[in-house]
């Protein structure tokens, strides 16, 4: 990893399936993602989009599913529409332990002065924190709501 990488780390009272499916099930992410839903087969080399379903299911950010391998790990290329060359990519590592998950979720491989890398470093925490509490209570947060409804410094940054 290099300094620019962003790795976030939880402990989740789930199933590595249920916290797979929550990121990988378009009706399980926008529950606790603000309305946004993560939308692909996930096969390698797959498109993935992000899309905004409150704002006629704008795609907020898209990229290529670049492994899959459930439900322990998939990696995904990520950029804007809008600024395709800031192109960046987004790891989730899912292990069992003793009946929890740890989900490790690195954000990585930034272009140099990357405003998505900006974007993000506000989003992440607040999005994997509503995915904690979906996947331990059934509700996810309001985080449109919590970020202004900026969806984490623009609406392209989509984290």
């Amino acid at each position: 990893m290099t300094h620019n990488d962003q790795h976030y780390t939880l402990f989740i009272n789930a199933a590595p399936q249920q916290c797979w499916d929550a990121i990988t099930n378009p009706e399980f992410s926008r529950q606790y993602w603000g309305g946004h839903a993560n939308i692909s087969d996930w096969t390698e080399g797959a498109t993935w989009q992000h899309e905004d379903t409150n704002d006629g299911n704008a795609v907020r950010v898209t990229g290529k599913v670049l492994e899959c391998n459930p439900p322990h790990r998939l990696v995904i290329s990520w950029f804007s529409p809008r600024n395709e060359a800031d192109i960046s990519k987004v790891s989730f590592e899912i292990t069992p332990l003793q009946g929890v998950v740890r989900l490790d979720v690195i954000h990585h491989d930034f272009i140099a002065d990357s405003t998505m890398a900006r974007g993000v470093a506000n989003g992440w925490p607040l999005v994997l924190s509503s995915l904690k509490s979906y996947l331990e209570t059934g509700k996810g947060m309001d985080v449109m709501t919590i970020m202004g409804n900026s969806a984490c410094a623009g609406k392209d940054a989509a984290a």
